[in-house]
């Protein structure tokens, strides 16, 4: 078997005695950094992801590639019903299975990409036309296998003293999102408390960005088609002005919710595509928008299905225009516990001392991790990627969007930190 770590000396693998000493301002010697053939080994295997990338629920190259680096590692991966993506367990000792007495620790990646092309120049460019991994989840994934290789080798030296899954989710960008599915698959059984990273260009490489308590938004998609009986622009009094009508719910509808919700919510309906007619001189029959509705706060969240139903359609209305709106449920804002927050401060300051971790906003951009938050305590952490002095970095769900691999390493000190850290007393078990 390789060896992953680089050598250490005996240490208290709780590491109540390193976050003492790194709130101090020094860091200790806490197990699992990265030997230097893994870490380069994980940035090729990065690189080969990128080079692939598979959009959800097609992931069968990347979840095989998973499967076997931890098989070669003598683990052994199970794939999800979904029959794309996988969990694997980790017992203290390299034990067969999990005796039930503590709850597991979940680390979660997502291995889905998107559909928009790669304009990077670099040598790992995609492969595969108009997909890309522009979220950054072959950072994610390689970050979970490499702490999975990590916390084996920690198991079989005796200093993990409880039970870890991985969990390789496929499609995070299909909406509600693979983590439902998941979940449906027994990917939280026996778990106690999940970790999660994303990455972040606004953060420089080598540190990470915490927030307990909501830390993204919700997220749910809308579509109107409206339609009503067209005709001649010379006469638009003697027909359905769909085109007026569309544009008007464009404007009128966004402005009427944020009446209608307490503006702390912030609840937001964008829209990103509107589509009528084919000439310039008739008035349509049919048009349609769709767009995305935003929400910070839960409880608005939960109500904004009717709130927009009831706008649409007084718009519509008033342009006597019939609608038809298909709001599709996304996914709910992640509320990072506070306890499962401090851990990962806490895993941080350990590894790289208590300037590596900044505070964060809450964003409007949404993540199915937050359906994991449903059932067990759990916190997602801002991996840095910025390359540091960078003035200029890469977003996200853009064609030339690039991480700073050396955030690779420090996800992978990040979890295998909180996993020798983390402690039984206020964890429990999911269902």
């Amino acid at each position: 078997m390789n060896r992953v770590l680089s050598p250490e000396p005996e240490v208290d693998p709780t590491g109540e005695a390193a976050v003492e000493a790194a709130l101090l301002g020094v860091v200790p010697e806490l197990p699992g950094r990265l030997a230097d053939a893994l870490r380069d080994e994980l940035v090729a295997f990065r690189r080969d992801l990128h080079m692939h990338p598979e959009l959800g629920n097609q992931e069968f190259r990347t979840t095989a590639a998973i499967k076997s680096r931890l098989e070669k590692a003598g683990l052994r991966p199970r794939t999800l019903p979904m029959g794309t993506g996988l969990i694997c367990d980790i017992h203290p000792g390299l034990a067969d299975r999990w005796e039930g007495v503590r709850p597991m620790l979940a680390l979660r990646a997502d291995i889905d990409a998107l559909p928009i092309p790669d304009t990077k120049a670099v040598p790992y460019r995609s492969t595969v036309p108009d997909r890309a991994h522009a979220c950054g989840h072959d950072v994610h994934t390689t970050v979970v296998l490499g702490a999975g290789l990590v916390l084996a080798d920690l198991a079989r030296a005796g200093h993990l003293t409880r039970s870890v899954r991985l969990l390789f989710q496929p499609a995070e960008e299909v909406l509600p999102g693979g983590a439902t599915d998941a979940v449906d698959g027994g990917a939280l059984d026996g778990v106690g408390r999940i970790l999660a990273v994303h990455c972040d260009p606004r953060v420089d490489a080598g540190r990470i960005g915490l927030r307990p308590g909501p830390i993204t938004s919700a997220c749910d998609r809308v579509e109107v088609a409206l339609s009503g009986p067209g005709g001649h622009t010379a006469r638009p009094h003697l027909t359905t002005d769909l085109v007026t009508a569309a544009a008007k719910l464009v404007t009128e509808v966004p402005a009427l919710l944020s009446r209608r919700v307490d503006a702390r919510a912030g609840l937001a309906l964008t829209w990103g595509r509107i589509e009528s007619g084919h000439a310039c001189n008739v008035i349509p029959q049919r048009a349609e928008l769709s767009g995305t509705l935003r929400c910070l706060e839960l409880d608005a969240w939960r109500e904004a299905p009717d709130m927009v139903h009831a706008a649409i359609d007084e718009v519509a209305t008033l342009h006597r225009a019939k609608s038809e709106i298909t709001y599709v449920r996304g996914v709910p804002p992640v509320v990072n516990e506070a306890v499962t927050t401090e851990l990962l401060r806490n895993a941080m300051t350990a590894r790289r001392g208590a300037p590596a971790v900044e505070d964060t906003e809450q964003s409007l951009g949404g993540e199915d991790f937050s359906w994991y938050l449903e059932h067990v305590p759990g916190a997602m952490a801002r991996l840095g990627v910025r390359k540091p002095g960078d003035r200029h970095p890469r977003d996200l769900h853009q064609g030339d969007f690039d991480a700073d691999e050396q955030a690779i390493t420090v996800g992978v000190e990040l979890f295998t930190a909180a996993a020798l850290m983390d402690t039984p007393r206020e964890a429990s078990a999911g269902q």
